[in-house]
């Protein structure tokens, strides 16, 4: 997929410049951005109609590459994936070698399974050098429960021989109030990865807000709605800049659940189509924690055995 020449949103027909202007600040700046938003989504961020709306994006797909393509030109996109240790050998190994890039990665699990702590983890060793299992490239970080600990990032960037000040430097984090916000955070997050070599974009957590704000049965449809949209605009991020992409997520009980773990992950069928890659972490005896692969689009089920110590995540 690639550019027939270079274009500017001007240059796009339907495109004047009060348009572009208004998706310029909403980080739509990618012709790719564009070609591949829904009439509504481009209504909404540039106040046309849905006509007027899809009528740009047929224009904007005209300029790129969009048909079909075949199973080697598909193969060497994927050759460009890249992964980022967990500093673990043996959660990596039942990764394949760790979090992939172009893929949405979830991590679920109850309080305490050590989610957030495999978010910092991740934000620091994607700034290390590939060599060393890393991509040398920059985080955004959308904290959703106030979780984000700098000290803590400290703690695991000397324990990699890394300057603390500089990998907090590289870490771009916001905190998001409610799901609203969240999305909105989603989308700027796209301005910030066209000005910065971003590799891994973390949301933690990834439902917690729309839990809050859409409460009760009535509310499912609309809630369910929204979260796909804003899974659709973070697996954007991962395939416009080749980045990693980490959600966290919460569990519930499933009372239909006769045998076996009675947990599942809140989201549902939504969540669970838009993660190339999912995870489940549960606590096992003193500290370790169990990471088990349950959804891998070509590695096979598996367990790993990691802890949680002060220089960060080990093998267990």
């Amino acid at each position: 997929m690639a550019e027939k020449e270079d274009v500017d949103l001007e240059d796009i027909k339907g495109v004047g410049g009060k348009t572009a202007e208004k998706l310029r600040e909403a980080g739509y700046e990618e012709l790719m951005s564009i070609a591949t938003m829904s009439s509504g989504e481009l209504g909404e961020v540039a106040d046309l109609g849905d006509k007027k709306a899809q009528s740009i994006i047929t224009e904007a797909r005209k300029h790129l590459d969009l048909g079909f393509e075949s199973g080697k030109a598909k193969y060497e996109q994927r050759e460009k994936m890249q992964r980022i240790t967990t500093s673990s050998d043996n959660v990596d190994e039942i990764l394949g070698g760790g979090v992939e890039t172009q893929a949405i990665t979830e991590f679920y699990g109850e309080y305490g399974s050590a989610k957030t702590q495999m978010s910092h983890q991740l934000s620091v060793n994607v700034q290390l050098p590939e060599e060393e299992g890393g991509l040398d490239r920059e985080v955004v970080y959308l904290d959703t429960e106030d979780t984000f600990t700098p000290t803590r990032i400290e703690q695991m960037a000397d324990a990699n021989d890394q300057d603390p000040d500089e990998v907090l430097e590289r870490i771009h984090v916001a905190r998001a109030f409610n799901s609203d916000h969240q999305m909105l955070l989603a989308d700027e997050a796209q301005e910030i990865c066209q000005n910065n070599d971003v590799g891994l974009i973390i949301v933690d957590s990834l439902t917690a807000q729309f839990r809050s704000d859409y409460v009760g049965r009535g509310e499912l449809a609309k809630r369910q709605q929204k979260l796909n949209k804003h899974m659709t605009t973070l697996l954007r991020l991962a395939n416009s800049h080749n980045a990693a992409v980490v959600v966290t997520n919460q569990v519930m009980s499933n009372p239909d659940q006769m045998f076996g773990d009675p947990t599942k992950a809140i989201g549902g069928h939504i969540v669970a189509h838009n993660s190339a890659v999912r995870l489940y972490l549960r606590k096992s005896k003193k500290d370790k924690r169990i990471a088990r692969l349950v959804d891998s689009p070509y590695m096979p089920e598996g367990e790993a055995v990691f802890k949680v110590k002060d220089p960060g995540i080990i093998d267990g």
